[in-house]
């Protein structure tokens, strides 16, 4: 058993020297007035004419082009008199919880435009605007409980890629990447957060609700300049009604993310992403001290770098980064491994996120490439500094592109390497494509061989099954060299799904030879072979006064070697789940599990071990129950016991949400986990706690405190993070790392990082 917290970013970004004090004043001290006001006034009552349809059934939203002496003043009101001028999308219907009825709030969208940007004016009525509900407003966080306006738009019209946004009454702003085969609900579709668009909105509350004016400049997207139209689409959420209301895509088959049932965005001509060059330099300081480590002297160091985005096409973008520095990422989540088998963290580096979606391969299945390898010495796991890297990502007419090349720096013993990543897909039909990925790994001194990986993935996929069904079939194969020259290094597999409402069902299998090992990948585990059917069926009580509906399935793994001896067997098996039209939920599931160990199993460090041979049956229950996180507190809980390997195991997992006041949220969990089995019993304990200070839209500051029993550390970030405007950015970060030992803290390290970046844009 280990406490997994990743060594590329996990290791503190944080300082000594910096007034502790300071930042515990700055956490507690009243937040600066948001650019969300509520207005005594009423907006202006905008003209409302009917809509475009086109033959297919989609909605035509035409954009109005500003005159030569009009402009925008991008406050929230919309009392320019080109709205006016302005055919809005209106008329949302529900998508839960009568599906197809008329939204029970009236939501109204306009669009307008100058040659450079594109500018989205909304009112989102209210009959009781008293009780809106916006109490995040820190970037890209999440809104499951808040009132929001979201929106998707796809440029190259292609149905399958495009752009998130999302906005609610405090004027947060969260935005992403579609991700083709990143999402679990029907259609597949998930959003890649990652990506930080620069844009920009203002809201206001009023009497009628509450409004919103955004602005999207060309430079910030990607598109084909020759598309007759571009995709579109509006989904609101009223959260006191767990209400979701879409403009197009209703059926719950369909959705936001399903650009192929999107409305058309018209009337866009002679757009311009202007010269096409940002130059984003930065300037970073630190401030270090590592006792722990034999490091007790302060370490005073400073750089600058630079990153450049240039549009080569409207459709293609390159970005070279130079001397690149992460002294801003956050810090990652630990958790206490009970497994065998490693865990994955998210990639948290701006760099590699940018564009990310590009390089995904065979979502779900295998990951032969993972840009968290980049930057992390194969032998030591410590970060390696990036001398400096190039990257292309966009579309090429019917092609998908994404290319990287980087070289990392030399690092004491350690040379540095050169990394390389090209994948390309071809798209066919609505949603089908053919792919191919390569990549390389290279230590520029030294007698080690390069090291390669090929692989080839597809997907047959339709939204037109028996009408309006998603079914997809998907494949992959991929071939690393092996250095030891015997072969077996292969990955190959398929995957059929049916991802519907209100059936959902999946059959897969995959095969990884005991050679399989990508160099610039993620693996769990190889040398096995697995098969993984599912089958779920989601009733819905028709007009029930306060249930939603239900969820009900088995899920079977079951792994075996490559001579088909059962490694592994495993059933997760909803058998009653229930969600409440309140937002409520409760659940039981039972997971009989069979395990043959084809090693030693070492539980607990230098203190526990399940011989390898031994074979074990067990099976656990879990229960589950959830409130509502719009909830000014909201709890959940999950309690999870039975018998465990040689033994018993418990488990309980508590997770609590506060929200005191807007902008202050108070995050705490923890997991306790007592162990009893014939070789030694043992117990773990893991908790954290996350204090969320959101003074404006543009400033927050964020403490992640975290300790767990078994590594015995507890760690500190606090991160202060100011957008001067979108895409200038000052971070100031402390980390503080103790060792526990017998209720003394020893400090390890710590760290001070300031961090100044600035866009500019020819």
């Amino acid at each position: 058993m280990k406490c997994c917290h990743s060594p590329c970013c996990s290791t503190p970004l944080a300082a000594i020297g910096f007034p502790v004090l300071c930042w515990l004043f700055f956490l507690f001290l009243g937040g600066v007035q948001a650019q969300a006001q509520v207005q005594p006034q009423l907006q202006p009552q905008l003209q409302q004419r009917s809509i475009e349809i086109e033959e297919d059934g989609r909605r035509v939203l035409t954009a109005i082009r500003l005159g030569e002496i009009e402009s925008i003043r991008l406050d929230g009101n919309l009392d320019e008199p080109v709205w006016d001028r302005a055919v809005p999308a209106t008329n949302f219907l529900q998508r839960d919880p009568l599906n197809g009825q008329p939204a029970t709030e009236r939501t109204e969208v306009r669009a307008v435009f100058d040659q450079h940007r594109l500018y989205l004016g909304v009112i989102c009525y209210d009959s009781e605007p008293d009780k809106l509900l916006g109490n995040q407003m820190q970037r890209d966080q999440p809104l499951s409980g808040d009132d929001r306006f979201m929106w998707t738009i796809d440029p190259y019209l292609d149905g399958r890629s495009g752009y998130f946004f999302e906005v609610n009454p405090s004027g947060l702003m969260g935005d992403g990447l579609l991700d083709p085969g990143g999402g679990r609900g029907p259609g597949g579709f998930g959003i890649n957060k990652s990506w930080d668009g620069i844009w920009n909105v203002r809201v206001q509350r009023s009497e009628i609700g509450w409004t919103i004016e955004i602005e999207i400049p060309f430079r910030t997207l990607n598109f084909d300049e020759n598309a007759p139209a571009w995709g579109i689409n509006f989904q609101r959420t009223v959260r006191r009604k767990n209400e979701e209301s879409l403009w197009m895509g209703f059926p719950r088959n369909q959705g936001l993310f399903r650009m192929s049932n999107a409305g058309l965005l018209e009337g866009l001509s002679e757009i311009s992403q202007g010269f096409g060059l940002d130059f984003k330099p930065y300037i970073v300081g630190n401030l270090s001290q590592a006792p722990g480590d034999g490091m007790p002297s302060a370490v005073r160091s400073g750089d600058v770098g630079a990153d450049f985005f240039y549009n080569l096409t409207p459709g293609l973008r390159a970005n070279f980064t130079l001397n690149t520095d992460f002294a801003e990422t956050e810090v990652d989540d630990r958790f206490v491994n009970l497994t065998r088998f490693p865990l994955r963290f998210p990639e948290k580096r701006d760099f590699f996120l940018e564009g990310s979606t590009f390089f995904n391969f065979a979502p779900n299945q295998v990951e032969p490439f993972f840009s968290r390898r980049i930057g992390l010495n194969e032998e030591s796991d410590l970060p390696q500094a990036i001398d400096f890297g190039g990257k292309l990502t966009g579309q090429i007419g019917a092609f998908d592109l994404g290319f990287m090349q980087i070289r990392t720096a030399n690092e004491g013993e350690f040379t540095g390497e050169d990394f390389t990543v090209l994948r390309t897909r071809r798209r066919f039909f609505q949603k089908s494509y053919l792919g191919m990925l390569y990549t390389r790994r290279a230590a520029r001194i030294g007698p080690e061989p390069d090291r390669h990986t090929l692989g080839m993935d597809f997907a047959l996929a339709t939204s037109q099954f028996r009408g309006s069904q998603n079914l997809e079939f998907t494949g992959f194969y991929v071939w690393n060299n092996n250095p030891l020259g015997t072969g077996k290094s292969k990955a190959y597999g398929v995957r059929f799904q049916y991802p519907n409402d209100v059936w959902r069902a999946r059959a897969s299998f995959r095969e990884l030879q005991e050679n399989y090992d990508p160099a610039l990948g993620f693996t769990r585990r190889e040398n096995f072979r697995r098969y993984n059917p599912a089958l779920f069926y989601s009733p819905r009580p028709k007009d029930h006064p306060w249930i939603r509906r239900f969820n009900f399935g088995p899920n079977l793994e079951l792994v075996t070697d490559l001579s088909n001896r059962t490694v592994t067997r495993r059933f997760d098996v909803a058998l009653f789940q229930m969600f409440l039209h309140s937002g409520d939920n409760i659940a039981f599931r039972i997971h009989p599990t069979y395990e043959r160990l084809e090693e030693d199993f070492e539980i607990l460090e230098d203190e526990i071990t399940l011989p390898e041979g031994n074979q074990y049956r067990f099976t656990r229950y879990e229960f589950e129950a959830r409130t509502a996180q719009r909830r000014w507190v909201a709890v959940g809980v999950e309690y999870t016991l039975g018998s465990f390997f040689s033994g018993n195991r418990r488990e309980i997992s508590l997770d609590l949400n506060f929200r005191p006041r807007k902008g202050f949220l108070v995050n705490l969990e923890g997991e306790w986990n007592r162990i009893e089995l014939a070789e030694g019993n043992f117990s773990t304990r893991l908790l954290q706690a996350v204090f969320r200070n959101q003074f404006n839209p543009w400033i927050s500051l964020v403490n992640n405190i975290q300790f767990d029993s078994v590594s015995r550390e507890l760690g500190w970030q606090s991160r202060l993070r100011w957008i001067v405007r979108p895409g200038n950015d000052i971070f100031f970060v402390y980390t503080h790392n103790w060792l526990d030992e017998q209720f003394q803290l020893t400090t390890l390290d710590r760290r001070v990082a300031a961090k100044v970046s600035y866009t500019h844009r020819f």
